[in-house]
C-alpha cells in the first residue's frame, strides 16, 4: 500500500476499470453486516456494489487543483498523523483533536483499525500506483471524524445518519443504502414513534452544508476549537438524532443495545 503520495504519481492509474452498479451483492453483504454491524468489511464490499459514479472527476478536479496538491504534500496520508494522540494531546485543550482522542479512547478505535478493516476487503485485488488513491483513502480515514464534528455516536442509528451526512458530501448510493436499509430495519425491531427515518434524512440535509471534508486540511482543524470547526465547515447539530434516543429511552430501550431489545 502506498502510504506516500507525490506529484510524479499520474493522478489517475488508466488500469482503474469503472466499477458497475450491483443492487444484488450489496444486498448480500448488507445481510451480513445486519448479523455484526462491526464488520467493517462489508461495508467497503457495498460500496464497490453501489459505487459514487462521481468519485473520477471530483477527485481528479481537486488533486489538480493547487489546494488539492498542497494538500497531498502536507497530509501524505492521514492514521499515523490520527493515531499520534501524544502529539494531539499537545493541542490546546478543547480543540477537535482533544475531542478525536476522547472520542477514539472511549470507543477502543484506531484510525489503522479502520485500515486493517479496508485490508480485508483489499486483500487479493488489484493495487494501483496513483495519486487518486490518496483521495480513495480520504473517505475512509475521515470517517470517525464526521462523528465527532456531527455529534452522531456509533449507535445503529448513528451510523446510518452519518452515512446519510456521507452521501451528500461523496454521494455513493451504498452510504443512502445502508443507511436508509438500517433505518427501516430499527423501525421493523424496535416498535415506536421514535423519528428513525426523519433522523437520516436530517443527516443527509445537514451533509448538504457541509463542504467536502476529505478535501480540507485536517492538520489545520485538529488545533482549532471542536465549536469553532463546526461553524467553519457549516456543521449544524442534528435534532430528531437525539430525539429518537429520547424515546427509546423512555421505553427502557438502550439506543446503543438495540439488539438486547
Amino acid at each position: 500500500m502506498i502510504t506516500t503520495f507525490s506529484s510524479d504519481l499520474p493522478i489517475w492509474d488508466p488500469r482503474r476499470k469503472v466499477l458497475k452498479t450491483r443492487p444484488r451483492k450489496a444486498w448480500n453483504h448488507f445481510r451480513e453486516l445486519l448479523k455484526d454491524k462491526e464488520r467493517t468489511d462489508q461495508v467497503f464490499f457495498i460500496f464497490e456494489a453501489l459505487p459514487w459514479r462521481g468519485a473520477r472527476a471530483a477527485g481528479m478536479r481537486y488533486l489538480a487543483s493547487a489546494k488539492g496538491r498542497a494538500n497531498v504534500a502536507r497530509e501524505p496520508y492521514l492514521p499515523p498523523i490520527l493515531d499520534d494522540h501524544e502529539a494531539l494531546r499537545r493541542m490546546p485543550a478543547g480543540s477537535l483533536a482533544h475531542a478525536y482522542c476522547d472520542f477514539m479512547e472511549r470507543e477502543g478505535l484506531s484510525a489503522q483499525g479502520l485500515v486493517d478493516e479496508f485490508g480485508k476487503f483489499a486483500k487479493g485485488k488489484p493495487k494501483f500506483e496513483d495519486q487518486f488513491s490518496w483521495y480513495l483513502h480520504r473517505m475512509r480515514d475521515c470517517h470517525d471524524l464526521l462523528h465527532i464534528l456531527t455529534g452522531y455516536g456509533r449507535d445503529s442509528l448513528g451510523e446510518a445518519c452519518v452515512l446519510a451526512f456521507t452521501y451528500s458530501q461523496q454521494p455513493s448510493p451504498g452510504h443512502l443504502f445502508i443507511g436508509y436499509m438500517a433505518g427501516l430495519n430499527m423501525k421493523k425491531t424496535i416498535k415506536s414513534d421514535a423519528p428513525v427515518l426523519r433522523a437520516i434524512r436530517e443527516g443527509q440535509r445537514l451533509g448538504k452544508a457541509c463542504p467536502r471534508l476529505i478535501e480540507q486540511s485536517i492538520t489545520e482543524l485538529l488545533p482549532l476549537p471542536l465549536e469553532e470547526v463546526r461553524r467553519r465547515l457549516n456543521i449544524t447539530l442534528p435534532q430528531h438524532y437525539h430525539h429518537a434516543h429520547t424515546v427509546w429511552r423512555a421505553k427502557g430501550i438502550d439506543p446503543y443495545d438495540l439488539m438486547a431489545a
